[in-house]
């Protein structure tokens, strides 16, 4: 990875990973709707969303601050953050490539990996739930 400009990240408070948690639920929501009702491109479009919220509840709550840089870069980002943001990385990789033919690409998302990406999307919310509301 280039060296890390601060333009690339922002300040995050824990209020601020309250907020990505939120987003990230909603969006989670949004791609097991999808998925349920046969819609795979909106399965993984919100998946990836929700990924993408979901690494910056957790880098948010584990380092202060969030990934601003190329998406391509963020998994590289959110393992600083401590073994949950190591363990999110890993799905974030599977999702970030998923991002541009979801919102941009002209072809249908196959069935199975609008399966895979939501199935990212839950494993990555649920970690980010447990790195900020840890069970007490």
């Amino acid at each position: 990875m280039a060296p890390q400009s601060r333009a690339s990240t922002r300040p995050a408070s824990a209020a601020d990973a309250d907020a990505c948690l939120a987003k990230a639920a909603e969006f989670l929501r949004a791609a097991r709707d999808a998925l349920h009702l046969g819609n795979h491109t909106a399965a993984t479009g919100n998946a990836v969303h929700a990924g993408i919220a979901a690494a910056d509840a957790i880098s948010a709550a584990r380092s202060g601050s969030i990934w601003r840089g190329p998406h391509d870069q963020a998994s590289l980002y959110l393992e600083r953050s401590g073994t949950d943001g190591k363990q999110a990385a890993r799905h974030l990789r599977r999702l970030i490539p998923l991002k541009t033919r979801a919102e941009y690409d002209p072809a249908p998302v196959r069935a199975a990996d609008a399966r895979a990406a939501v199935t990212a999307a839950e494993r990555m919310v649920g970690i980010a739930e447990a790195a900020i509301r840890p069970p007490a």
